[in-house]
């Protein structure tokens, strides 16, 4: 029998890249199926975006955000069965279309999903015996030394979720009798519509707007933005590895604000090796971050908007961090550079969580 170790902030995550041309635009049409489109739209819960773009691209990128909203989502104590109510089971879970997810730690609390009508529950093993619902074991089968834990998936669209039916009601006792402490939700409405009178009024929710920091005038030393000429080609591969491996931790390292990357930057090489790859040109770059309880509709829209009102010779990278599924940093993540003067190319990297 093996022996599966602890999950670990040690344990590497995957990292796929992508190289490839967006093709044509179509505002009327907007593509929906193609990368990178269907990669940004795939993730789920969504807590921070970033854009980095040249200064002098900053009024472009204003114009854009000033004709957009902000985003909006809700923060509300609610218990399990209370989303079974009534209502706001009627008019929210089989009519509209939300989003919530609830406070906790993957793996650690008990955590409550709710995405495309599926509702997911994370459990431990006294929860999960306490609700008696049908789930899976959550994890690598066969661990040793963790506790086990359970997942339970019901699509709470489905025409037999209705009070009445067996299923349903097993999903009441469970929210009554084993699942029953109220906890803090995040929700968002991706309906255009709200129902009226609002049956999400009752429990006083406290509304939130996910409104751009934006931070200027960065001075920065530019790393090579431009892919290698052959990196399509099959000799390309590892020109193509080096070069995504250095843009990626220039792009990091602007997100996190570091003096690595600035001009001027004195730190003793004892304490840090790093040097910005490149001939060492210098620009002044700016930095737009959105953060809070993002849906992936917006993602792209905003991807979409950015990708049409930038000039084509115009360098940027937009980036999309999901909430931590357990341990500190154990997020997924999607980021895409188009590169200078590239009409139609893109850089992609997708992070896969520990799993």
């Amino acid at each position: 029998m093996l022996s599966f170790p602890t999950p670990s902030v040690y344990q590497a995550s995957k990292c796929f890249v992508t190289y490839g041309v967006m093709g044509h635009l179509d505002p009327n049409q907007p593509p929906t199926k193609s990368k990178p489109w269907s990669t940004v739209a795939g993730q789920d819960f969504i807590n921070r975006a970033e854009l980095i773009i040249p200064q002098e691209a900053f009024d472009v990128v204003q114009k854009i955000l000033n004709e957009k909203a902000a985003p909006e989502f809700k923060r509300v104590v609610m218990s399990l069965h209370d989303i079974f109510s009534g209502d706001f089971y009627a008019e929210y879970i089989k009519k509209g279309d939300i989003m919530m997810l609830s406070e906790g730690r993957k793996g650690v609390d008990n955590v409550f999903t709710l995405r495309n009508g599926i509702l997911t529950l994370f459990l431990d093993k006294e929860a999960y015996e306490r609700a008696g619902l049908v789930g899976k074991p959550d994890g690598v089968k066969g661990k040793r030394g963790l506790k086990p834990r359970w997942v339970v998936e019901v699509d709470l669209t489905s025409p037999s979720m209705v009070p009445g039916k067996k299923g349903f009601d097993r999903l009441i006792y469970a929210s009554k009798n084993a699942l029953g402490t109220p906890v803090t939700w995040l929700f968002c409405n991706l309906s255009s519509t709200v129902p009226n009178p609002d049956p999400f009024a009752p429990h006083y929710p406290t509304n939130c707007t996910a409104e751009p920091s934006v931070l200027q005038n960065i001075d920065a030393v530019l790393p090579t933005l431009m892919p290698p000429v052959d990196a399509i080609g099959p000799e390309g591969r590892n020109e193509l590895e080096y070069f995504s491996t250095d843009l990626y931790e220039w792009l990091s390292l602007v997100r996190l604000q570091s003096p690595r990357v600035q001009v001027g930057d004195q730190i003793d090489p004892y304490l840090c090796r790093y040097q910005v790859p490149g001939d060492g040109q210098q620009s002044k770059i700016c930095k737009v971050t959105w953060q809070g309880f993002l849906v992936p509709s917006w993602c792209r829209q905003t991807l979409l908007d950015l990708v049409a009102g930038l000039p084509s010779k115009t360098w940027f990278s937009f980036s999309t961090t999901t909430f931590s599924k357990g341990m500190a940093g154990d997020n997924s993540e999607v980021a895409l550079f188009r590169p200078q003067g590239a009409s139609g190319e893109y850089v992609m990297w997708e992070i896969k969580s520990h799993e």
